[in-house]
């Protein structure tokens, strides 16, 4: 298993089913995700520094086993923008 560090750009959904198949670019490489892709939606913005681990398949794109964000993910970043914000009533 081969493992990438970089910046994630240009996420895009290209298949929607109970396990969307998720498409981002990391500093050039193309990559693909489908286990987990609804968590890394949830964890990952573009801009985002994130290390992966996967392999290669026939059309050199990189097909993701696991990842990790490097410092807060998207989620943590909203909820504590969140309890940040005076009340909005």
């Amino acid at each position: 298993m081969k493992s990438i560090k970089g910046v994630v750009s240009k996420i895009r959904v290209l298949k929607m089913s109970k396990t969307p198949l998720v498409r981002f670019s990391l500093d050039g490489v193309n990559c693909l995700i489908a286990a987990h892709s609804l968590n890394f939606l949830a964890d990952v913005d573009e801009g985002m520094q994130i290390v992966v681990a996967g392999e290669f398949n026939d059309r050199k794109q990189f097909v993701l086993k696991k990842y990790s964000v490097i410092g807060k993910t998207k989620i943590m970043i909203e909820f504590e923008a969140m309890k940040k914000a005076p009340y909005s009533n």
